[in-house]
């Protein structure tokens, strides 16, 4: 298991580390997790009504 770039916040003292060693597939599930979510996200948006705006191509 590797840890690069784990240390405390200098301000908060808290330490934020994703690396579990007690359960090595946390961080795996996590990012399959993420991976869920924006692909329930997308769906969602897809399927959302027109606004009915007009879109001439500038943003």
């Amino acid at each position: 298991m590797w840890s690069v770039g784990v240390e405390p916040d200098r301000r908060s003292g808290i330490t934020n580390d994703p690396n579990r060693p007690e359960d090595p597939q946390y961080i795996l599930r996590l990012i399959g997790q993420v991976i869920n979510v924006s692909l329930e996200t997308v769906k969602i948006v897809h399927n959302l009504p027109d606004l009915g705006l007009a879109d001439d191509g500038k943003t």
